[in-house]
């Protein structure tokens, strides 16, 4: 796999990937400030891990939606707190409407805390773990081109062999993708490497 290193282009952005919903503001917004960008703040890393592996079988769209009701539902997307939440506390959260009320993806918010605290302790940062699979390097690849790869199959064995659940490879190159790793941004937009 060839990697290369991109700059964006940080400029008004007029033309934007074909799939996107340009009537929802909030997926504009994602799509024109965050999505693609390279990410290295572990907080920001572990929200958007969060977000996707909740995502698994339903529209990123439906999620985005959603996003600030996680967020005050999941105490800011703060590892450490999730990590720490109990039975009451889930049983809670399968009682607020604004979220995703799945028991299986809300016990896994709270496992999955644990290994990406675990995987900080070990590496440093999750940052350092997850940037190390690309060489530290941007992917450009565009998102019409796959829906996995070999990369995120070799991150999401290794993420599920250290306990994390719903974190598929597909749910992984989503994830690339959205933190930066992987720029996908189609030829038909203004953020095309």
């Amino acid at each position: 796999m060839a990697l290369m290193i991109i700059s964006l282009n940080m400029n008004a952005i007029n033309n934007r990937c074909a799939y996107l919903n340009l009537k929802n503001p909030l997926y504009v917004r994602y799509h024109d400030e965050e999505w693609g960008r390279p990410e290295h703040s572990d907080r920001k890393l572990f929200e958007y891990l969060f977000l996707e592996f909740f995502q698994s079988g339903l529209s990123w769209e439906c999620i985005l939606n959603k996003r600030e009701a996680f967020r005050e539902a999941f105490d800011g997307f703060d590892a450490a707190k999730i990590a720490e939440y109990g039975k009451g506390k889930c049983q809670d959260l399968l009682s607020n409407p604004g979220i995703i009320r799945n028991r299986q993806k809300i016990e896994a918010a709270v496992s999955n805390a644990r290994v990406f605290l675990e995987i900080q302790k070990e590496h440093g940062s999750f940052d350092a773990y997850i940037w190390s699979f690309s060489g530290g390097k941007i992917i450009a690849e565009d998102y019409t081109q796959r829906t996995r790869s070999p990369l995120s199959d070799m991150i999401s064995m290794d993420l599920r062999k250290r306990g994390m659940k719903f974190i598929g490879s597909t749910t992984v190159y989503a994830y690339l993708q959205a933190i930066g790793v992987i720029n996908a941004h189609g030829k038909e937009c203004d953020l095309h490497p």
